[in-house]
């Protein structure tokens, strides 16, 4: 029997992937300018690709995954998209902004599963099956990628 208490945070996570997926398709369809549509599109192959890295990881250790998380991570989702539309109607720079602030966030919480998984693994073998320090080093590179043009959105969103 899984630990419930691991279960329940790695569903957690898999269902803010839900989320940052969801966010991603929104992002690609609204801001399609190349630059912009090959950075979101690099960064959702990247994240969809940590998400499946945490499926197996989950299946390996016969962690269930919640329909319930998941669902409520996509129904959270279109409540941010909701938001983000109210806030800039125009799609324009505070939306992007916003959206990138949320996924730099997002990768955040990414990072520190995998920090939280290398700690408890020095007390629980069983999870010594996946390699977190590549894991927590993509998710840097990838919210370093996400900073660096939130920071220029922010200049833009912040001062017209």
């Amino acid at each position: 029997m899984t630990n419930e208490h691991l279960s329940t945070y790695l569903n957690d996570h898999l269902a803010g992937s839900v989320l940052a997926l969801e966010l991603l398709d929104h992002l690609l369809a609204t801001y399609s300018e190349a630059d912009l549509s090959a950075f979101f599109k690099q960064l959702r192959t990247d994240i969809a690709a940590d998400r499946d890295e945490l499926q197996r990881l989950m299946e390996r250790l016969d962690v269930s995954e919640s329909r319930t998380r998941k669902a409520s991570a996509w129904m959270t989702e279109k409540m941010t998209e909701l938001k983000l539309h109210f806030d800039d109607p125009k799609a324009g720079p505070l939306r992007l902004f916003e959206s990138l602030e949320a996924l730099s966030l997002g990768i955040e919480g990414k990072r520190s599963l995998w920090i939280a998984l290398i700690a408890a693994a020095e007390k629980a073998p069983s999870l010594r099956i996946q390699d977190y320090e590549r894991l927590k080093q993509r998710a840097q590179e990838q919210r370093n990628r996400v900073e660096k043009l939130r920071i220029e959105t922010a200049r833009q969103a912040l001062t017209s």
